[in-house]
């Protein structure tokens, strides 16, 4: 018993440093309030919101900081503490949504969760009209869970033994090698990547002629891989107002979402000149390959009704460009948005454009997300290789003699057994929550089984877009949005922190 009440002490201890951060950080739209006072809602109000919130976080994690005491934490005590953290700061994020958009509870702190888990799946409509203050925020939420996979402790790290821990129960994957000797100079470098490529990103989505307001916010969102946009309609705002370099643009935020879903030790070994590190790895060429497949895929079968793709092996018939190029380019914006988990959308994805074999490519695409150590969530493109190796070495050992030593390996090293089983036992926990989340949607809703699916599946993988309208999402049952709600966590934080709450033996 004597534990349990340490573990909780610290947990709340824990807890309470990342209230008083969030405190601070809740002040930073105040910025966008003083600079757009009195249009589009901004002004007392939402001032009087981020105020209350940062006074409401800061003095709760006071409170926690000062009577609960730390202590060293072990494996365990640094999963719960994420799962909480995760739990507690989109409760106290949605405050400002509560207070100045007017939402319901529920509501907000759906909004909150899809930010800080850069999942994308918005409950608010009417965006081009909501207080800029608050779609910042929106973005912004999102910024900090992209880095939030990666070092969403760091001000933590330092304060008690087990640094390592917390670091690895937020980041739960494929153990790779660091791109620099001792955990605070790999954050520091992560950091420093993730904060070069958000600036360049607002700085060229400026140049192309965005209001610098749209820059900042899809900047934010594109490399944090998220997906929240100031506009109901998402980047299809900009076709659909004219913007002269909307096609730019497009090509623009494809390319930094992908940047985005590229785990960034690659990035670090580029910037040293080492840029054998864009192919000799597997997961990267599996990346490569997935991207090239699936837009082949899609774009094929989009030329294929429209006819462009008869026209152009048949003589004397004029190929129409503009489809082609038009094809193109929303097959590769969909398909590293999807794949990458940003929710990014030039259209609905459940709209005729794109055919059956493409819906259901997006729901595959849904599952896999991007590769190790980026900010991209789902089940992560090194497990999917892993696992196709897996169903190989099985039949090779069908062939051969069952005795046969096997071992499987990846990247010239062989992958010890146990990091297998725990792969195969995440892949069976992903698919049984996602058959969950299906089912209570459509006992919950008048949704049909493809849409009911695509909703889990849109949670758990942290991607925004799914075929449930966004009017319909607004109303879903609210059993619906808590299911959804505990798969967005689950999909971001790798099922194991959140299912480690249930467990009675763990708080002992």
């Amino acid at each position: 018993m004597r534990n349990g009440f340490r573990r909780i002490s610290c947990i709340l201890h824990f807890i309470g440093n990342l209230l008083e951060i969030l405190g601070l950080i809740l002040l930073f739209p105040l910025i966008i309030v003083l600079v757009y006072w009195g249009q589009r809602g901004d002004g007392c109000v939402t001032a009087i919101a981020f105020v209350t919130a940062a006074l409401i976080s800061f003095s709760l994690g006071m409170i926690l900081r000062h009577e609960f005491k730390p202590t060293a934490i072990n494996p365990t005590d640094s999963m719960l503490i994420c799962a909480l953290s995760w739990l507690v700061v989109s409760a106290v994020g949605a405050l400002p949504f509560v207070i100045a958009a007017r939402s319901n509870y529920l509501d907000a702190y759906f909004e909150a969760m899809s930010g800080f888990t850069t999942t994308g799946i918005t409950i608010f409509l009417g965006l081009d009209d909501m207080p800029r203050s608050i779609l910042f925020w929106r973005a912004l939420t999102q910024w900090l869970g992209g880095i939030g996979i990666l070092s969403f402790f760091l001000v933590l790290t330092f304060q008690a033994g087990g640094a390592h821990h917390i670091f690895g129960a937020e980041s739960h994957k494929i153990s790779s090698r660091r791109p620099a000797p001792g955990l605070f100079h790999t954050i520091r470098i992560i950091w420093t990547i993730y904060a070069i490529l958000t600036l360049l990103a607002v700085a060229v989505l400026a140049i192309e002629r965005m209001p610098v307001f749209d820059a900042v916010c899809h900047g934010l969102t594109a490399v944090a891989t998220g997906g929240f946009s100031p506009y109901d309609s998402s980047i299809g705002h900009y076709y659909l107002t004219d913007h002269p370099n909307y096609r730019l643009i497009e090509y623009t935020l494809a390319f930094i979402m992908m940047l985005g879903g590229i785990n960034f030790l690659i990035h670090y070994r580029i910037l040293t000149k080492d840029f054998k590190a864009l192919w000799d790895n597997v997961e990267i060429r599996y990346w490569w390959r997935l991207i090239a497949v699936f837009v082949i895929v899609i774009m094929v079968e989009r030329l294929y009704r429209t006819g462009a793709f008869e026209a152009i092996f048949r003589r004397g018939v004029a190929v129409d460009l503009g489809e082609v190029e038009r094809s193109f380019r929303h097959s590769i914006f969909q398909v590293i948005s999807i794949l990458t988990t940003s929710g990014f959308t030039t259209m609905n994805i459940g709209s005729d454009f794109f055919g059956v074999a493409a819906k259901q490519l997006f729901l595959v695409m849904m599952v896999i997300g991007g590769c190790v150590g980026s900010t991209a969530g789902g089940f992560k493109v090194l497990r999917i290789a892993i696992l196709n190796r897996l169903m190989f070495r099985e039949i090779f050992k069908l062939r051969t003699s069952g005795k046969a030593s096997t071992g499987l390996i990846i990247d010239r090293k062989i992958l010890h057994e146990d990091e297998v089983h725990r792969i195969a036992a995440l892949f069976f926990t992903w698919m049984a929550l996602l058959l969950f989340g299906g089912v209570i949607t459509a006992l919950f809703s008048n949704q049909g089984p493809w849409a009911s699916f695509s909703g889990m599946f849109s949670a758990m993988g942290n991607i925004g877009p799914c075929y449930i309208s966004g009017r319909d999402m607004i109303d879903i049952h609210p059993v619906v949005k808590l299911t959804y709600i505990f798969g967005m966590l689950a999909g971001r934080l790798e099922i194991l922190p959140v299912l480690l709450l249930f467990s009675r033996k763990a708080w002992k």
